[in-house]
């Protein structure tokens, strides 16, 4: 989690009991090529605090079990500069019972008083349209009420979940209305075009390390006709998603990693005595930068800043009990049945 605001009221967690639940599954097999992934969470009797939601190449959709989402948007520039500017204000905060958030190039910032729930979805960008009845370039860069967007099935998926009593048959709810809204009869071209497939297909599948000249030779267009279909249909330029890619995956590497030292030095204390126990090798941001197709350390540094607003060590110290459950590792169903062609 992120460092804790110091607006935030105390909240006395020693006499809240501590809830702590993460469960992530993919959905029917009918509905992968649209959905990657569902992930349940519900957390109590944890301090105040905020984090970020960082870009990646899903688009978001979450549906709250109990309190609502608040994200908070940062002062201005202009508000963030020294004095003798005015002081900074405070975060404005806008309340979401439900969430469909467009691909972006900024980070998030979500805050909870010491509870959160809900569930979420990853919604493949080139499903979008078949699921939601619009591309994905439609809600780039927005943060959305599900009801502005799915209108009545929205409320009604919302309300289903909360009734639903347990992770299995909330899962079970979402098979079943997203099913219903991926088949259902509206007014829209439900294809992607093939070339805009294929160029996300290749930047996926080279971890964004794909110069649009090579794209567009690939599907036969010109950069700038690619570039504006692309952005179109999916919400950034094919250079834009090619970063957003590529950080996904770094911030995932790096993660994981993370994830995995905290795992051994746990069961090192508990075997200090066991031969073999030495210290382990360490992943540095150097090899962390070669490994994920960035020029040196510098270049990913300036990318952690641009994409999450901090620095690589910084959003690991401030996610690492959302690293500890696991809430960030590899996530290969992105690039598992999704690329294949929605019936």
């Amino acid at each position: 989690m992120a460092h804790r605001t110091n607006s935030a009221p105390d909240v006395d967690t020693e006499t809240v009991e501590q809830v702590d639940e993460h469960v992530r599954i993919a959905p029917a097999a009918a509905l992968r090529p649209y959905v990657a992934w569902y992930s349940g969470y519900r957390q109590r009797g944890l301090p105040p605090a905020a984090h970020r939601g960082l870009p990646s190449p899903a688009l978001t959709l979450i549906f709250t079990l109990d309190e609502p989402l608040v994200l908070l948007t940062p002062p201005t520039p202009a508000a963030r500069a020294v004095p003798p500017a005015p002081a900074v204000p405070a975060p404005s905060a806008r309340s979401f019972d439900s969430l469909v958030a467009g691909l972006h190039m900024t980070p998030a910032l979500i805050s909870h008083q010491g509870a959160q729930s809900g569930v979420q979805l990853a919604l493949r960008p080139l499903g979008v349209r078949a699921l939601l009845g619009l591309p994905a370039g439609a809600l780039a860069a927005h943060d959305l009420h599900a009801e502005e967007v799915l209108g009545t099935a929205g409320r009604r998926l919302s309300d289903r979940l909360r009734e639903a009593p347990g992770w299995p048959e909330r899962f079970a709810v979402l098979d079943a209305e997203l099913a219903r809204l991926a088949w259902s009869d509206r007014r829209i071209d439900r294809e992607v075009r093939p070339e805009i497939r294929h160029a996300w297909s290749l930047l996926r599948h080279h971890g964004g390390g794909v110069a649009v000249s090579t794209l567009a030779a690939e599907v036969g267009w010109s950069t700038r006709h690619l570039g504006s279909r692309f952005q179109a249909e999916i919400g950034l330029s094919p250079k834009a998603a090619g970063r957003v890619i590529r950080f996904d995956r770094a911030r995932r590497v790096l993660a994981g990693w993370a994830a995995g030292q905290a795992a051994r030095q746990a069961a090192e204390r508990g075997t200090r005595s066991s031969p073999g126990c030495g210290p382990r090798p360490s992943l540095t941001l150097a090899d962390l930068a070669a490994a994920c197709g960035y020029f040196d350390q510098a270049h990913l540094a300036r990318e952690f800043r641009a994409l999450a607003g901090c620095t690589p060590s910084g959003w690991l110290a401030e996610e690492f009990r959302n690293v500890q459950a696991g809430s960030y590792g590899y996530d290969e169903v992105l690039d598992g049945p999704g690329s294949a062609r929605p019936r």
